[in-house]
């Protein structure tokens, strides 16, 4: 079941109009885990010419979302606590990799880094989701 569900979130990945408009690409998949890429274009510039941090953010967003949905029922965010670390040069390969803490029959914590392609913090965020019970809507069709 877990291949199904990890393709069908790959499929709706790549539908999703805010995903593409940044750009952002699922590399890897597992259950409690992913991992996305996105590159810093220069239309992602803050007031200071680095990144935005709600770019950085949303590329966080995707990479939990992505994870605390692995296992085929719906989870939302509940708390999402996030740290800049250091602005990336544009140009940069950003990578967010969300790694599943703990997770319960209501509720599952994630940490989340986005590093470079030189393997340097940008940033890192905990997360927590709260876990429905219904299956995500776009499974079986």
């Amino acid at each position: 079941m877990s291949e199904e569900i990890f393709e069908a979130i790959r499929k709706n990945v790549e539908e999703e109009s805010f995903t593409n408009l940044l750009g952002i690409k699922l590399i890897k998949i597992d259950e409690g885990y992913s991992l996305v890429e996105m590159k810093f274009r220069d239309d992602m510039y803050n007031l200071f010419k680095t990144l935005h941090g709600g770019a950085t953010f949303s590329l966080i967003d995707e990479a939990f979302q992505i994870a605390c949905n692995s296992y085929g029922t719906i989870a939302v965010a509940l708390n999402v606590t996030i740290t800049y670390h250091s602005a990336p040069a544009v140009g940069a390969v950003l990578r967010a990799e969300a790694k599943e803490v703990h997770k319960s029959n209501r509720t599952a914590t994630y940490y989340i880094q986005v590093k470079n392609e030189n393997d340097e913090l940008i940033a890192s965020c905990q997360a927590v989701a709260y876990r429905k019970k219904d299956p995500l809507p776009f499974l079986n069709k």
